[in-house]
C-alpha cells in the first residue's frame, strides 16, 4: 500500500445529493452544473477529458439478469462478471455477466436489515489480484461498519465468503439515512458515504460519523491527509450520502438525498462543509459548499454515480430515471438530461463497464417499488 499512500495528496474535490424528485434547477432555472471495483468507480488518470456534447444519448444493449432481490450494491470483477449484494438478505451474488447465472457467495454474517438498513455498498480490494478480498458496508443490531471478506471462488456456491473482519465500526444506524456507498479511490484509499440516521444534528458534529463522507486507509484507519488531524471525516454536513464517483482528473463527485425541496450533486473539496441541516440546495452563505446542480426530490432521490463520456451519470429511485449531468472541470457544461424516465423503475446503482458503457441496476423489491414479473434486473447500456 506504499505507493497508495503516496498519491493521497493527488486527491482534491468531489460532491453530495438527496432522496426526493424534481427538474434540475440552480434556483431559477434547469441548472448545470468513475468506475471502478465498487459501486462508485475512479478512473484511471487520463488526459484532461474534453467538454461533453450539451445532449447526450442512452441505449439499453441488453438485459444482463433479473429476479434479483432488494439488490443495492453492484462490483465488477476482474474477469467481467458482477457482484451484487442484496440489502435484505444480506447475501452477495456472482453475475456470469455472458449468461445472467447467478451464483450466491454467501451470506455476510451480522447484517441486521431494517427500512434502510442491511447490507448495502461492496467494493473489491485495490488489490484484490493478490489477496481476493470484497469489502462491504452493513448494519448491524447496534451500528453500520465497514467490514472485508476474503471469497473463494473454489468453494460449494453459498460458502465462497469468508467470516468478516470489522475494519471500522460505530456509524450510526436508522430506521433512515445509513449512507452505505463505499468506493475506493485513485489514491487507494475506502472512501465511505454515510447518514445522519435521521438525527440532523449529526451531520455538523465533526465527532460524529453521521452525515460525512469518510477516507479511510484499507485496514480502517484515518486516511494520510485527511484534513481533520486523527479524523476519518473527509466532509461533513451532509444529509445522505448515496453516490460516489470520480473523473479521470481525480476529482470525487457524490449524490446525495435532500429532505422535501433540493436533491443534490456535489463537487467534493477535502474539509468543507455541504449545510445540513442548515441549507439545502444551492443558497448564499458562503459558509456551506453549494452543489453543482440540484433537482427537486420528485425527479431524482438519487443513488449511485458513475462518470462516463464526460458526463456523470446519476441513478434516481422516486424519479425512476437515469440523469446525465455534463461537465467543464466542476461545474455542469449544460442542463441535466433525463434518460429511461419511468421505463425500468427505481433505479439504485450505475457503474462504469468500461468506455462508453454502463451496468445499470434497478431496485423495484425495496419495499418503496412496484415489484413485477422479472424485477430487479441489471442493464447494459451504451452511452454519449
Amino acid at each position: 500500500m506504499s505507493a497508495a499512500l503516496a498519491v493521497t495528496a493527488l486527491l482534491l474535490t468531489a460532491g453530495c445529493s438527496s432522496d426526493g424528485g424534481g427538474s434540475p434547477s440552480d434556483g431559477t432555472s434547469a441548472s448545470s452544473g468513475g468506475s471502478g471495483t465498487a459501486t462508485g468507480s475512479a478512473p484511471s488518470r487520463q488526459a484532461t477529458p474534453q467538454t461533453p456534447p450539451a445532449k447526450g444519448t442512452v441505449k439499453v444493449l441488453r438485459t444482463i439478469t433479473e429476479g434479483l432481490k432488494s439488490p443495492w450494491g453492484l462490483a465488477s470483477l476482474p474477469d467481467g462478471n458482477l457482484l451484487v449484494s442484496s440489502r435484505d438478505d444480506g447475501t452477495i451474488t456472482r453475475i456470469t455477466e455472458a449468461t445472467g447465472k447467478k451464483t450466491e457467495l454467501g451470506k455476510v454474517s451480522g447484517v441486521s436489515a431494517a427500512g434502510e438498513g442491511g447490507l448495502l455498498g461492496i467494493a473489491l480490494s485495490p488489490d484484490y489480484a493478490s489477496d481476493h478480498m470484497i469489502y462491504a458496508y452493513f448494519t448491524t443490531a447496534s451500528d453500520n461498519r465497514i467490514a472485508r471478506m476474503l471469497y473463494d471462488a473454489k468453494k460449494p456456491a453459498g460458502e465462497q465468503l469468508g467470516a468478516p473482519d470489522t475494519i471500522f465500526k460505530g456509524i450510526p444506524k436508522g430506521y433512515i439515512h445509513n449512507g452505505g456507498r463505499i468506493a475506493f479511490g485513485p489514491d487507494g484509499m475506502l472512501y465511505a458515504g454515510t447518514g445522519e440516521s435521521g438525527q440532523r444534528g449529526l451531520a455538523q458534529d465533526k465527532k460524529s460519523l453521521g452525515g460525512k463522507i469518510l477516507r479511510l486507509t484499507p485496514e480502517g484507519d484515518p486516511a494520510p491527509g485527511n484534513p481533520f488531524p486523527d479524523s476519518p471525516v473527509y466532509t461533513y454536513g451532509h444529509r445522505n450520502v448515496q453516490g460516489l464517483a470520480w473523473d479521470p482528473e481525480q476529482r470525487l463527485f457524490a449524490s446525495e438525498f435532500g429532505q422535501d425541496t433540493w436533491d443534490e450533486l456535489n463537487a467534493i473539496k477535502p474539509g468543507d462543509d455541504y449545510g445540513w441541516p442548515n441549507a439545502e440546495g444551492k443558497g448564499n452563505n458562503p459558509k456551506y459548499h453549494n452543489p453543482i446542480t440540484q433537482w427537486h426530490t420528485d425527479d431524482a432521490s438519487p443513488s449511485g454515480i458513475a462518470y462516463a463520456e464526460g458526463s456523470i451519470w446519476m441513478a434516481g429511485l422516486k424519479g425512476q430515471r437515469l440523469w446525465r449531468i455534463p461537465l467543464d472541470g466542476t461545474k455542469t457544461s449544460a442542463a441535466p438530461q433525463a434518460f429511461l424516465t419511468g421505463e425500468y423503475g427505481r433505479l439504485r446503482t450505475v457503474v462504469s463497464a468500461g468506455g462508453n458503457r454502463l451496468w445499470l441496476m434497478t431496485n423495484n423489491t425495496d419495499g418503496r417499488g412496484t415489484p413485477k414479473s422479472g424485477d430487479d434486473r441489471i442493464l447494459e447500456i451504451q452511452v454519449s
